[in-house]
């Protein structure tokens, strides 16, 4: 199932209908675990599709540990949680040598898998383990591999870290480097529910607990959908939007609207332009499409650069965050780069 570049051509409608059919069911049972949240369920099930590592964020109870977990009960894939505190450390992650006596007698070093060993990581309150618990899943979540004593081992395919933490507990929390932030393909806000969804919620299910997820994929169908990704077509057109998008969140580009030079002090990385392209394909295969368009795209921007833009002390003096500055980069770039005329828009 590793994501190769194709020469196949475009996927016909009847070819796309499948994998349409797949990614709908696997979006209707997130929906009935978890009530009123389609839209974002949308954007986790880019994020998969995409291959991606996906950070949630959000106050306790708002439901993000059982989306995760119902998540991997519904791909079919093997599913690990560790519960990140201050004390733990890297090989409580990554998993560590033993010495162990052999049948004849000789004592030998054994390496025992951690729970990275896994295809679905759950990272829960990833912001409580220090700087260097946290650094141990850089190489994991970049390379899908793990090196230690000098020799590295593959971890299974395909292999998803999503993380969770809590925007408003600070003390015994460590903020998230900028490296690893940069390996999340998305991060999303998970806000609280409306008062109907609670009314539903309080009404239909005793103690809140969800229903048991159906399990919707098998392995098999969930690498035709990737399968069914790298088929995707990705007009230069729209790969040249994705460019001046990323290049115009830093202050210093041509293009860089007002509130990107006056609130930005590092725009995004390349890993954001790679990460708009792989999530366009996606929410174009949810939506039937077998290329990418301009709107595909709109769709992923904020999630993409949510946690990538460092902003400065004045934004925050200002009351100004990443949907802001994101915003004006969406309205402040025509999809073109062309200087039209008056009144003309661009065909969609």
């Amino acid at each position: 199932m590793s994501p190769v570049a194709s020469t196949d051509p475009l996927p016909t409608p009847e070819e796309l209908e499948p994998a349409v059919a797949l990614a709908t069911r696997t979006l209707e049972s997130l929906d009935r675990v978890l009530l009123g949240r389609e839209d974002f369920h949308r954007l986790v099930m880019v994020g998969i599709l995409s291959r991606g590592h996906i950070l949630l964020e959000g106050v306790p109870g708002v439901g993000k540990t059982a989306l995760i977990k119902a998540l991997g009960q519904i791909l079919g894939l093997e599913f690990n949680r560790v519960q990140f505190t201050p004390d733990l450390m890297p090989g409580d992650i990554l998993g560590s040598h033993i010495l162990q006596e052999t049948v004849g007698g000789q004592r030998e070093m054994t390496f025992q898998p951690g729970p990275v060993f896994t295809q679905i990581l759950l990272a829960d309150e990833i912001n409580r383990a220090s700087p260097k618990t946290q650094s141990a899943l850089l190489e994991a979540m970049q390379e899908r591999s793990v090196t230690l004593l000098g020799t590295t081992r593959e971890l299974p395919d395909p292999f998803f870290v999503l993380a969770s933490q809590n925007p408003i507990e600070l003390e015994g929390t460590y903020p998230l480097p900028e490296a690893q932030l940069d390996r999340f393909l998305f991060k999303l806000v998970v806000d609280d529910p409306g008062p109907e969804v609670l009314e539903q919620i309080i009404s239909t299910r005793r103690r809140g607990e969800p229903p048991p997820p159906e399990r919707t994929l098998s392995a098999a169908e969930l690498g035709e959908l990737f399968a069914m990704m790298n088929r995707i077509f990705l007009p230069q057109p729209v790969s040249a939007y994705i460019a001046r998008l990323v290049a115009a969140s830093h202050s210093g580009a041509a293009e860089a609207p007002d509130q990107v030079r006056e609130y930005v002090s590092y725009g995004a990385s390349p890993r954001a332009a790679i990460a708009m392209a792989e999530a366009g394909r996606a929410h174009a295969l949810l939506a039937g499409r077998p290329t990418v368009g301009f709107d595909d795209v709109q769709a992923v921007v904020l999630p993409v650069l949510r946690h990538r833009l460092i902003l400065n002390y004045r934004a925050r003096f200002d009351g100004v965050d990443a949907a802001t500055v994101t915003g004006a980069l969406l309205s402040g770039l025509d999809e073109t780069g062309i200087d039209l005329p008056a009144g003309v828009e661009v065909a969609r």
